[in-house]
């Protein structure tokens, strides 16, 4: 199989108004997310919220993708369940659908030991029909110590790598060190938007990247500067990101802010299944609306009527995303 590498979006998921699943905007995402050029597609993650799906809808949620796209781009699908029985009936599932690899939580919700987490994923390496990548999110499952990572990249084949969003740059850093110098073929993806040219500096193989469902244009600028040694391009492309991600990430519930944004590239994601109150909603509002003034500058004529409407006052942060942008010259 072809190795896992580039640019994967975390799939985020819209919703129709019965806060069901909305299939067609799904699938409408999904292509223009391909067509702009993204190297794969990762649902079921923090950013698909699937914590707040049925284990029937997370099934769905791979059906959809796999079905749209038609094997275009890999799919690197989330497996995490509430215990192995789940995670291996998903594994099956997805391996079935086509999809290259899952990835795969420490357990969560309970605390549970070092021991028995490296049991845990060797039992689901022994028996998955389909490659794992173990997400280490220490923010919301148990960690996964660099140790057991490392044993387990060593002794389990079906293990073919990590994705790490720890936040953690020394572990990260450290991961690369210890594990592809022993195999070097291990995949090592990054979930931190905000350190992503850092990581490909470092060796990584690439990321996991919510922004890159916002701006899939500034992301790749990212990677495709790396890879052709403009590093200075890429670098400021990053430190001009920075602020904006920061801005998604703190605004609401996450993803909350992702979804604002995104809804502004001409999507409709409905509701979010997380009850918003009425100070998040204005916030949510103001910060769609210089968000909305950052890409009608750009020329995403959907975001022109909103940045009209709401009379906000550009601020840094707009000027410095309008100059990302503009430089890129691919937003259309």
């Amino acid at each position: 199989m072809a190795p896992l590498t580039g640019i994967y979006v975390p799939n985020l998921i819209p919703y129709d108004e019965q806060s069901r699943i909305n299939e067609g905007e799904l699938r409408r995402i999904i292509s223009w997310l391909i067509e702009n050029g993204v190297h794969g597609l990762y649902p079921n993650g923090s950013t698909g919220e699937f914590i707040r799906l049925s284990f029937e809808e997370r099934l769905r949620v791979v059906e959809i993708i796999a079905s749209e796209t038609r094997g275009r781009v890999p799919i690197l699908a989330g497996a995490a369940e509430a215990n192995i029985d789940l995670v291996l009936q998903a594994c099956k599932r997805y391996a079935d659908l086509g999809c290259r690899a899952v990835s795969l939580t420490g357990p969560y919700y309970f605390k549970v030991s070092q021991d028995s987490i490296e049991h845990y994923f060797r039992e689901i390496a022994r028996q998955s029909p389909v490659d794992i990548l173990v997400y280490n999110i220490p923010q919301f499952a148990n960690e996964i110590s660099l140790p057991v990572l490392n044993r387990l990249a060593q002794d389990c084949p079906r293990i073919i790598g990590t994705k790490d969003s720890s936040r953690d740059f020394p572990r990260f850093v450290n991961t690369l060190h210890q594990i592809k110098s022993q195999r070097p073929d291990f995949v090592v993806f990054t979930g931190t938007e905000e350190i992503l040219l850092p990581s490909l500096m470092m060796g990584a193989d690439g990321g996991t990247i919510a922004t890159a469902g916002v701006v899939p244009e500034a992301i790749l600028a990212i990677y495709n500067d790396f890879q052709s040694g403009n590093i200075a391009n890429a670098k400021r492309i990053q430190f001009e990101l920075l602020e904006v991600i920061g801005i998604m990430l703190t605004t609401g519930n996450f993803p909350d802010g992702f979804r604002a944004a995104a809804a502004l590239r001409g999507f409709n994601f409905g509701k979010p299944r997380q009850t918003v109150s009425p100070r998040e909603a204005e916030s949510i509002a103001l910060v769609r609306t210089k968000l909305a003034c950052l890409l009608a500058a750009s020329g995403v004529s959907e975001a022109a009527t909103v940045c009209a409407a709401g009379g906000v006052q550009r601020t840094t942060v707009d000027s410095i995303v309008r100059e990302v942008m503009r430089t890129l010259g691919t937003v259309k």
